[in-house]
């Protein structure tokens, strides 16, 4: 999830806040209560009595287009969810089982033949749009052609093994997929060909950019017109600039609780332009129920005090980290883009984010606790498999030899107060090391996408990775490929430019591994990310942990790893 600074403006907080996630989404009462502000609820039946109500979000700012099919964020994720479905869907549930896939669109888990290259989908029937038609194979068909056609940020990475994808990422208006994705109306099947056996494909087809939209779904980026949806929300109105209204499809009828269970909310009211003061006052007054944003820190101590029982901590897999542009000067220069590395304090940019309660130094792209992560420490003062201090006399020294000193350096940032006061640091610490730095803070509406277009010549720039799916290749294959980088496209998510043939064939045998021996594979993806580091294309600042603050007309918290809070599963007064 995807991404992507899929949480441009995590939650910080302070010592204070030493909830766990476990004593705040549980309970010892059945889920039965009349009290909306009871926890989750150990039933997975539907609720009726919890039913109804506008549940009211609030954050700083939009997060750009809202088609399901260009947008790598968080935030929008977490809303698509209850919105759009895909032949498959991660199960909608709290926890380790939320990493599970299941059918959704799809009656049952694909018959995969072929040597694992071809998977056979049976589709739903009696499936409908929010517009009031009926979900065909053909419009399976056309989705996956219009991954191509709307040039999806994992139209490379995600996709590009299906038949016929290379024609489609070359030319990408004219994709067809004739023997790549093959729909059979009287037998009511979809039949995807891959090139190679893919082990993580099933994740792949889980997640939003393989959702299903009409068949007649504009074929270039939708923006802020909502495409019609098959969940139990559909989109009323979309101004990026002000506020989003989902209500019920009325053409939702559940068929899979696991995949696509009903929503509690009659509509979800999300408002933006707000200052993250005043969410926080609104959320404690119940003017609003949930705010994006990462709290000010001057409300830190209130929040996990006063208001403790509504502060939700989860540990994440992701990382913040800052990109460096191996295209551009200074950091085409290798030894310049180790310096950042040895100079960065991690232990200031926790601090900056909140505190060691929520946020723990990185050194590597893989967070830990992931598939291929291993404890090493590539910049770190005196050595070791965890960081300790930075080494500024080292980075200087650094900076020295690669002859770059003096030279102008852009940071880009976004404008939320947690990511301009790491961009301040980094800004201090870059004139240290005899750079003219300037800081460039947008709004979290434009920032992940302006940053990853090579037009906008960003050469430093702050952002963050949450994962799409459990597997090491979602961070260093999407994120670091030759693959993931499209000059002059908004949707490059390499946005280091970073493309080394090396380091991308020992990517690809690491894939062709995982097909036969993840085990093996994992090993290999770690080899990878030692390698990366030793490129520096990209600086591990955090890996953080989440806090959402809710108001007390919310209950039923249910907290998914895979996509985060379950937005629709709330119960609210």
């Amino acid at each position: 999830m995807s991404r992507t600074a899929r949480r441009g403006a995590l939650a910080a907080a302070t010592v204070a806040l030493t909830l766990t996630a476990a004593a705040c989404s549980s309970s010892s009462d059945s889920g039965s209560s009349s009290d909306p502000g009871a926890s989750s609820s150990s039933s997975s039946a539907f609720q009726a009595q919890h039913k109804g109500g506008t549940l009211k979000l609030v954050a700083h700012a939009a997060a750009g287009s809202f088609d399901p099919q260009v947008n790598y964020t968080l935030q929008y994720w977490q809303l698509f969810q209850s919105m759009y479905d895909g032949l498959l869907a991660f199960k909608k549930v709290n926890g380790q089982e939320s990493f599970t896939v299941v059918p959704d669109l799809a009656t049952a888990m694909p018959k995969v033949t072929n040597g694992g290259k071809t998977y056979t989908f049976t589709l739903r029937k009696g499936v409908t749009f929010s517009n009031g038609k009926a979900l065909t194979t053909d419009d399976v068909v056309a989705s996956f052609q219009r991954i191509f056609k709307v040039s999806s940020p994992t139209a490379g990475t995600f996709y590009n093994g299906i038949v016929g994808a290379d024609a489609c990422l070359k030319t990408p208006a004219s994709c067809t997929l004739p023997k790549g994705v093959i729909g059979d109306a009287k037998a009511n099947t979809v039949t995807i060909n891959l090139t190679a056996a893919d082990p993580e494909f099933e994740y792949k087809l889980a997640v939003p950019h393989a959702v299903v939209v009409p068949k007649d779904s504009p074929t270039k980026d939708a923006g802020t017109k909502p495409l019609p949806s098959t969940g139990p929300y559909m989109a009323a109105a979309y101004d990026p600039n002000r506020a989003l209204k989902l209500v019920r499809n009325p053409h939702f009828k559940e068929w899979s609780r696991q995949a696509e269970p009903q929503g509690y909310p009659d509509a979800i009211d999300y408002t933006f332009g707000q200052t993250v003061e005043s969410e926080v006052t609104a959320i404690e007054n119940g003017q609003a129920d949930w705010m994006y944003d990462a709290p000010p820190a001057d409300r830190l101590n209130e929040i996990g005090t006063k208001y403790a029982s509504r502060a939700h901590v989860n540990p994440l897999t992701a990382f913040w980290y800052a990109t460096l542009n191996v295209n551009m000067a200074p950091f085409n220069n290798k030894l310049a883009r180790q310096a950042i590395n040895w100079a960065v304090d991690r232990s200031a940019v926790v601090r900056l984010y909140g505190g060691t309660n929520l946020a723990s130094p990185a050194c590597t792209v893989l967070p830990p606790g992931f598939p291929g992560h291993v404890e090493s420490c590539a910049y770190t003062k005196g050595g070791g498999t965890t960081w300790k201090a930075a080494d500024l006399a080292k980075a200087k020294e650094l900076v020295k030899q690669s002859g770059t000193a003096g030279q102008e350096v852009g940071i880009v940032v976004q404008d939320d107060d947690v990511n301009k006061s790491i961009g301040q640091y980094l800004q201090s610490l870059l004139t240290q090391l005899g750079y003219k730095a300037t800081l460039k803070p947008l709004s979290g509406n434009i920032q992940f996408t302006y940053i990853q277009n090579t037009k906008n010549k960003v050469q430093l720039a702050l952002t963050s990775w949450y994962q799409d799916y459990p597997a090491a290749s979602d961070f260093l294959n999407v994120l670091l490929s030759c693959a993931s980088y499209h000059p002059g496209s908004d949707s490059s998510i390499n946005i280091s430019g970073f493309c080394d043939k090396g380091v991308d064939a020992k990517m690809q045998a690491a894939l062709k591994t995982s097909q036969t021996d993840k085990a093996s594979a994992d090993k290999q993806w770690g080899a990878v990310d030692q390698t990366v580091m030793a490129q520096s294309p990209v600086v591990p600042l955090i890996n953080p942990k989440m806090i959402d603050f809710t108001s007390t007309r919310v209950g039923n918290y249910q907290f998914s790893k895979q996509f985060y809070m379950l937005v629709g599963q709330l119960w609210v007064k």
